[in-house]
């Protein structure tokens, strides 16, 4: 089974010019066209921090939100949300609350297609390299929790190409490297990823670099297709 999935940082929709615009980002995200799509920055971070993308907009679309929201108004779990495409079964979701100093977390969930269940979590780490490697170390303990295929995506705020905090997964997991995707105008820095189970081989990989997605936030999407083994 081969199954694509992104990660996304929309900057709650603001892009390089400033002007907040849903509809750009949703657009890229059909660009994009993952199976499975973790987003981040999805809500606003004050007052009743709701989404900044319209439901309306998402139920037109090839996804179905993961229900996560702990607000009522809010899309996901400090701004962390999971898209996931219409044919593949939502098993379970929650939320993963991670150490940190300031709202910082992660979103869990299991899915289901032909039979075979995956556990994937989109999250948005610290910019303390401390915290990074605790948070790294908790999503990993609720990961072991199982032994089933898995994908840990997001923001993960690592400037260093393969170490740093990226070390806290071990050597159970496969951090890949698609690129550098922040800032989108001008990518400097790797600081999106995809992290893979042993039970996943990667057949490509790579930084979604159009010229809608360099304008739609500040960091470009990043991309994985994974091959299940049998």
């Amino acid at each position: 089974m081969r199954l694509s999935f992104a990660s996304y940082n929309i900057h709650k929709a603001v892009g390089l010019d400033g002007k907040r615009d849903a509809d750009r980002i949703i657009r890229v995200l059909h660009e994009l066209d993952a199976d499975v799509i973790a987003l981040q920055e999805v809500d606003r971070r004050f007052g009743q921090r709701a989404a900044v993308l319209p439901r309306s907009l998402l139920d037109e679309s090839h996804w179905n939100v993961v229900p996560l929201s702990m607000r009522p108004r809010s899309m996901g779990w400090h701004g962390n949300a999971l898209l996931v495409r219409k044919d593949i079964a939502i098993v379970d979701a929650a939320p993963i609350h991670l150490p940190s100093l300031e709202p910082r977390g992660a979103v869990h969930a299991r899915f289901s297609k032909q039979g075979r269940e995956f556990d994937v979590v989109g999250t948005h780490l610290d910019l303390s390299g401390l915290l990074r490697r605790k948070q790294i170390e908790m999503v990993c303990s609720v990961m072991r929790n199982g032994d089933g295929p898995a994908v840990i995506m997001g923001d993960l705020n690592e400037w260093s190409p393969r170490g740093g905090a990226l070390r806290a997964f071990g050597e159970a997991w496969t951090v890949l490297a698609p690129g550098r995707s922040f800032p989108g105008s001008r990518p400097l820095a790797p600081l999106d990823r995809i992290v893979h189970s042993p039970h996943w081989e990667c057949a490509e990989t790579g930084v979604h670099h159009s010229a809608l997605a360099v304008s739609a936030s500040d960091h470009l999407p990043v991309r994985a297709e994974l091959e299940l083994d049998a």
